[in-house]
């Protein structure tokens, strides 16, 4: 099980927690929301928890909870600038439809 970071949001986790002062990487995790069923979240991670899983990639640290693995593994998180508009995009190998603003999916 596996969650791979593109060089791009690498960069921008690694500058993200460098201004911020802490934190030791980044948490991943899905919750039920959106009319497709789950959602996102994501947000710095300043601790392990007892239910947490960790992951490598280029040096960042990526900690996804053990009941959101199942539906992140093989995901690929990039982070890209279209526009006037920029964040996190997620490559998900497992989702098999999306509502159609693009806020939540299905497995």
């Amino acid at each position: 099980m596996t969650i791979q970071l593109t060089p791009s949001a690498v960069k921008h986790i690694q500058a993200s927690l460098s201004k911020r002062g802490k934190g030791i990487g980044l948490r991943l995790g899905v919750r039920t929301s959106g009319c497709s069923g789950l959602a996102y979240k994501i947000e710095y991670a300043d601790e392990m928890r007892p239910e947490d899983v960790s992951f490598e990639s280029d040096g960042v640290t990526v900690i996804v909870d053990k009941k959101s693995l199942p539906y992140l593994n093989g995901t690929q998180l990039d982070y890209r600038r279209e526009g006037l508009n920029e964040g996190f995009k997620f490559e998900n190998p497992n989702v098999k439809s999306q509502c159609g603003c693009g806020e939540s999916f299905n497995v």
